[in-house]
């Protein structure tokens, strides 16, 4: 295969939502360029993308593919990305690779929450778009609704350069006022006649037209001079105008295909391969250190990991990007990230499941490898003297937990190597192993998202796994001091085991210290300290460890043992075995005997002595409360804040994004395990919310009620 200059070659993500026509352009961009010789279809299960088996199952992609085509000398590196919001983690990452962005819209559909979706991480990751309204064949499609939906939504700077004559079924000809041409194709579309516009296409042609001219003349000051002087660009002088118009995001040109009929498929090929910007006229990327990094052949070589793909009989396969450099065949790198070297073996230039060889990439290429060592998502292998490390992929926090585990027990550690590598091919899947909460969790961004894992963990390794409700982090704490003793005594023949400890337990409050004295019915406690330990807890909060023992009742060496035991019962408490924190724990007398104490006896004693002084301190639990932010349509605004006040929620604020109201609210996140599911039932898919820790607040004492009940019956369960 041809080795392509960084100059040649143009890197571009296809998004757009579940049944825009992704895949099915992706077989037509690939048919055109001659890099197949039969269109596949979805249904034939045998598209060059979504290949893999969950895919062919479901019917639609599940993981972004790249795939390459080649136009006038040019290569062009395409990303077919998901459509559902779910596998958001492909998307982003693919805009983060990638320079262009082609928003496919469905044409029955029109403008729908997934384009916005995606409009909106183009926009964060300042990412040329490009609108392609595709189905024009569907008979529910209204182009001039969807082009004033467009620019409703993002204004003047949608731009249209084609338009069809005539929408349905008999969709079959179209104009394009860039070229100011006509063009009309038979029932097998593909090349197309071009001739000059018809009389009763003409007026709208040339409005259209004045309008490209205008906003590709605004884009530079030669251009805007002569458009003054004579209304009117070349062609060429047009396509340099919309260049550096979707580099500065100052227009947003719109196209419009049928990529089932492959009608308008090879002239948005054109446009592509002819005005869309070359990786070295886009902005340098940023390192870790913030320098800028421009993608020079003749630089450093330095190349960036930001795909793992799992591949019947091949096993891993390394998606990168050549960041600066020549990458060789046989080249020798370090890992920055790891400090290991690598070998480059094969070099390959990937389309789906096929991958063609080449024996060297250029700066700005996308290409894949396989057989690595010790290669991870998101490191970078650099050349002999380079230091580069790239971390420009932000993926988004998750949105849906359940807890996992395997159906039979045996095959646990066979699970979490799977669960392992799943991460590696998708980071948005987050696996946690929670201590605190005694179950293994995984994380992700939908109810879909996790039931696809499901799907590939028990048809792909063939280990049956079952979901459940994830355990809720709760708190616990006390309202008011109290004072408890605990003596543990055992004997069994020989050296026995005594301990006892007397203490007092109140809340840890900022700034307050231990009072001197404390009262408890008609006895007066007399505190002087000897010495306090605070403990910064590591799931939050503070435990003050005072040891207030006169007159040698307990040997100094026993309150280490002392505060394990108080430790161990904080790290399971006893409202309902959550951790407990902002505790103040004085020990201020206490019995010890010269043979039989030691350390264990003075860690259950006071472990034990502790749980007592909790239950009567008012304790308290503390539930973990979430900032949710929730886009909606303006007419479901009502049903949204119904089913979140439902939930326990404090609406905060509602305020105007685009077409879309923002509802911002604190939730409690007992509450919001089912959100992910139900809010796209409200809104039938076209909401969107994200969720942010913010604190940790006291549940309801009706709450308190059912949680205490619930982890005793659990107990004597047990």
């Amino acid at each position: 295969m041809k080795v392509y200059q960084t100059k040649e070659i143009k890197n571009i993500s296809l998004l757009g939502s579940d049944g825009a026509g992704k895949t099915t352009l992706t077989e037509a961009l690939l048919y055109e360029s001659g890099q197949i010789q039969r269109r596949g279809r979805i249904t034939a299960k045998n598209t060059v993308s979504d290949y893999f088996p969950v895919e062919q199952d479901y019917g639609y992609s599940v993981f972004a593919t790249p795939f390459h085509t080649e136009y006038n000398g040019k290569k062009l590196n395409f990303i077919d990305c998901p459509g559902s919001d779910d596998f958001i983690g492909a998307t982003i990452t693919s805009l983060s690779v990638t320079d262009t962005a082609v928003i496919m819209i469905n044409g029955q559909n029109g403008v729908e929450v997934t384009t916005q979706n995606h409009f909106r991480y183009c926009e964060k990751l300042n990412k040329p778009v490009i609108f392609l309204i595709n189905r024009l064949d569907d008979e529910k499609c209204d182009y001039d609704n969807i082009i004033h939906q467009l620019r409703s939504l993002y204004g003047d700077k949608v731009t249209p350069v084609q338009f069809p004559v005539k929408t349905g079924p008999d969709f079959h000809e179209m104009v394009d006022v860039l070229l100011m041409k006509h063009y009309t194709w038979k029932p097998e579309g593909g090349k197309p006649e071009i001739d000059d516009i018809p009389a009763d296409q003409m007026d709208k042609a040339k409005e259209w037209h004045a309008k490209l001219v205008e906003n590709a003349a605004e884009n530079d000051e030669t251009l805007m001079e002569k458009f003054f002087d004579t209304e009117n660009l070349t062609e060429d002088e047009m396509r340099e105008g919309i260049r550096k118009g979707l580099v500065t995001r100052s227009i947003f040109p719109v196209f419009c295909v049928c990529a089932g009929k492959d009608m308008g498929v090879r002239r948005m090929m054109e446009f592509l391969g002819n005005v869309v910007p070359f990786v070295d006229e886009m902005p340098p990327v940023v390192d870790t250190e913030g320098e800028e990094i421009h993608p020079d052949a003749a630089g450093p070589e330095s190349i960036f990991f930001f795909k793992t793909g799992m591949e019947p009989h091949i096993g891993e396969v390394q998606y990168f990007k050549v960041m600066s450099g020549t990458i060789k065949e046989g080249d020798e790198l370090d890992n920055a990230n790891r400090g290991s070297k690598e070998r480059i073996a094969q070099i390959f230039s990937p389309s789906g499941a096929l991958r063609e060889k080449v024996s060297e990439m250029q700066a700005g290429d996308i290409g894949c490898t396989v057989k690595l060592k010790d290669v991870r998502l998101g490191n970078t292998l650099n050349g002999k003297g380079c230091n580069y490390k790239f971390d420009f992929i932000k993926y988004p926090d998750f949105k849906y937990t359940r807890s996992i585990k395997a159906v039979n027990e045996s095959e646990t550690e066979k699970l979490m190597a799977s669960l392992t590598r799943m991460h590696e091919e998708d980071p948005t899947w987050v696996v946690e192993q929670s201590k605190e909460l005694r179950q293994t969790l995984v994380h992700g961004q939908g109810e879909f998202h996790l039931r696809t894992l499901k799907w590939r963990i028990e048809n792909n390794d063939k280990i049956k796994i079952e979901f459940g409700e994830p355990r809720i982090p709760y708190r616990e704490t006390i309202t008011k001091p109290a004072r408890a003793d605990y003596r543990h005594k055992k004997q069994s023949g020989g050296a026995g085991q005594f301990g006892e400890v007397h203490l007092i337990i109140e809340p840890l409050v900022e700034g307050q210290p231990a009072k001197p004295v404390y009262k408890f019915g008609s006895q007066e406690y007399r505190i002087t300290p000897r010495s306090t330990e605070t403990v910064d807890l590591e799931w939050g909060g503070k435990l003050e460890f005072i040891n207030s023992v006169v007159g040698g009742a307990i040997d100094a060496r026993f309150m280490p043992a002392i505060l394990k035991g108080v430790m161990s019962r904080m790290e399971r408490g006893p409202l309902t075995g959550s951790y407990a924190r902002d505790v103040r724990v004085i020990v201020y007398d206490g019995k010890m005997h010269p043979v039989d104490s030691n350390e264990i006896s003075f860690t259950l004693a006071g472990r034990n002595a502790f749980s007592l002084a909790f239950k009567d301190a008012g304790p308290k639990i503390l539930e973990p409360i979430y900032d949710v932010e929730v886009l909606v349509p303006g007419d479901l605004m009502g049903d949204t804040m119904s089913d979140l006040q439902g939930r326990r929620a404090i609406i905060m604020g509602m305020d105007t994004e685009g077409n879309y109201q923002k509802l911002t609210a604190k939730v409690p996140l007992a509450e919001m395990s089912d959100y992910s599911t139900t809010l796209s039932s409200i809104t039938g898919g076209r909401g969107h919310f994200s969720m942010k820790f913010a604190s940790y607040e006291l549940v309801p004492s009706d709450v308190q009620q059912k949680l205490i009940a619930a982890f005793e019956k659990e107990n004597s369960e047990e």
